[in-house]
């Protein structure tokens, strides 16, 4: 593939295997596209794609996977520890080889106006594909969820970018942009109070006072008796792993909870590891050229 984008679109179904397997399908076997991995998580009830293409391709298969998510997913039926606005929660197109971010943005635009006229289903643009400043960020725009999208639709300045000015009454709304690479990053406690996590995760966030780039969240993960501050780092390169791994370790120590384990949801750069294993093995002046598999690549 002389062009590359990566695509990350993130469903609301992590239990139902068969919808799951019918909605991953649409990215099996097709040309200039490569499904590079799936995750879903029942106790956030979603799945997290992670697939890469020419701009042409990826943008059919994505419109398709789209289409099936609003046939087999109603939100009326819908629960989960993670915040969703619709069948189709988020999409972010990331420029990655011989794409600008201007490129990604139109295409953004060309599936949100596609999905929009063939399934009748709201779309607001977010992050580098935003219209306004105040719709850059996802959280202002899913702030109520698919409950409370029935009337904050009808509110003038959170009218759709494309499409109608009313929730789909099955699959919500959708959120679809460019941004850069993004780490999605949990760290887990030894605790089954949701109340801490929250706590910790107020503290880690950029809108509390934490970390620049970092959204954070509590979680509870009751099949395993623990809880989890979710977070999205988005930008590793200013925000890195180790770092918000260890404020979490701080804010933690306060509430006498320890950090259990950590997980990565989706894909990562390595560029995002490698600096974090540096970090924790105190490695001095090391970098990027001196990892086997980097220089392969180039």
């Amino acid at each position: 593939m002389n062009k590359i984008v990566e695509c990350v679109p993130n469903f609301s179904e992590g239990r139902d295997k068969e919808k799951i397997e019918k909605i991953v399908e649409c990215f099996r076997g097709k040309n200039n596209v490569k499904l590079l991995d799936y995750s879903k998580d029942e106790d956030h009830n979603r799945l997290v794609v992670t697939v890469v293409g020419e701009p042409e391709e990826l943008r059919n298969s994505v419109i398709e996977a789209i289409g099936k998510a609003v046939e087999l997913i109603d939100m009326n039926q819908h629960s989960g520890q993670h915040p969703r606005m619709g069948a189709v929660d988020v999409v972010p197109f990331i420029p990655i080889k011989n794409v600008s971010m201007e490129e990604a943005v139109i295409l953004s635009k060309e599936v949100a106006q596609a999905v929009a006229e063939r399934h009748n289903l709201p779309v607001f643009l977010y992050e580098k594909s935003a219209s306004a400043p105040y719709r850059e960020n996802l959280a202002n725009i899913r702030k109520g969820e698919f409950e409370g999208m029935a009337e904050k639709i009808k509110k003038d300045e959170w009218k759709p970018d494309f499409g109608p000015a009313e929730r789909h009454a099955t699959a919500g709304t959708v959120a679809i942009g460019a941004r850069m690479p993004l780490v999605a990053y949990n760290v887990n406690l030894g605790t089954d109070n949701v109340e801490i996590a929250n706590a910790i995760a107020k503290k880690v966030r950029f809108i509390g006072g934490g970390l620049r780039f970092c959204k954070a969240m509590g979680v509870a993960l009751e099949e395993r008796g623990i809880t989890q501050v979710s977070m999205n780092l988005t930008d590793y390169t200013k925000t890195a792993i180790y770092r918000a791994h260890e404020l979490v370790r701080i804010e933690a120590n306060r509430y006498g909870v320890p950090v259990v384990g950590a997980e990565i949801v989706g894909l990562v750069p390595m560029e995002a590891l490698v600096d974090t294993a540096a970090y924790y093995l105190g490695l001095e002046n090391f970098s990027m050229n001196q990892v086997l598999e980097a220089k392969l690549m180039e």
